[in-house]
């Protein structure tokens, strides 16, 4: 961690350069990325929020859960192992031809099935704590 900060000092900072960029973004993509970071919020309380790669919001529990980007015509959540995870209500619209990732594309003053998205967070956090621990398990010889 930069600068000796503590990992709550690191959440603490990420989430006050989060809010600065939904207030940057001053549109329906600030709202739109503020809704879905609450709705994440809501999914898993205990979700730390990052920010990587030089201005991404990033919720991570165990691993990533999901980035924010914004982009001119849309926000997209990128969900980082997407590929792996039940989607029933085919929220993901966006890469869905790669091997690992799977996105959701949100445009503006699109509906969002927040019940549905936040069983995909749950899904994608119970996929990392279940990585996680399997990666710590002995291996037997």
């Amino acid at each position: 961690m930069a600068s000796g900060a503590s990992e709550g000092e690191q959440g603490a900072s990420a989430s006050r350069l989060i809010d600065a960029r939904i207030k940057e973004l001053g549109d329906w993509r600030g709202a739109m990325l503020a809704r879905v970071r609450n709705l994440i919020r809501q999914a898993d309380p205990q979700v730390v929020e990052e920010w990587k790669w030089r201005g991404v919001p990033v919720w991570e529990h165990d691993g990533i859960i999901c980035t924010g980007e914004t982009y001119k015509s849309v926000v997209k959540l990128t969900f980082a192992k997407g590929a792996s995870l039940p989607d029933p209500s085919s929220l993901f619209n966006s890469s869905l031809e790669g091997n690992t990732r799977r996105a959701i594309d949100l445009h503006e003053g699109e509906a969002i099935d927040e019940e549905a998205l936040k069983a995909l967070i749950r899904a994608a956090v119970a996929l990392n704590m279940e990585t996680r621990s399997s990666r710590k398990a002995p291996r037997s010889a």
